[in-house]
């Protein structure tokens, strides 16, 4: 009886949802305009690591693992046009990179150190940059 007479009345008063209108988006794709950007990455670290884009508020994409002493390269394209660097998907698609970080591999949020990435076309370095990464104090460190 409580659920054929109130939970109707409920719903009744309740708003109902917005529509939402769906748009286009044209995604950028291919690297006519970008720069190269090669990041090499040495884990000094003792263990595997794994290093990260944030591509949207809410994901990261794997971009590359190191075993201990390995190197990793990362390829990310530079737009000098709007400072943006960006990750290419299997399509060949533009994913906008807001940071990226290495950790170690397994728990790498948690052991994460942000790589600075510089946005001004006029620091964009001519040849490819290259950092260690070691452990200290349980997380990583990236210089």
């Amino acid at each position: 009886m409580l659920t054929r007479t109130i939970l109707p009345a409920l719903l009744a008063l309740t708003n109902t949802a917005a529509a939402v209108e769906l748009h286009h988006i044209t995604v950028r794709t291919g690297t006519d305009g970008l720069a190269p950007v090669t990041l090499t990455v040495t884990d000094a670290a003792g263990e595997a690591i794994a290093c990260h884009a944030d591509i949207a508020h809410w994901y990261s994409l794997e971009l590359a693992q190191a075993a201990p002493g390995a190197e990793l390269h990362i390829e990310l394209w530079f737009d000098p046009q709007s400072g943006t660097y960006a990750a290419l998907n299997d399509k060949r698609e533009n994913l906008p990179v807001e940071r990226l970080w290495c950790g170690f591999a397994g728990r790498a949020y948690a052991t994460r150190a942000l790589i600075p990435l510089d946005r001004r076309a006029e620091k964009l370095p001519a040849v490819a940059q290259a950092l260690a990464c070691a452990e200290s104090d349980g997380r990583l460190v990236c210089r």
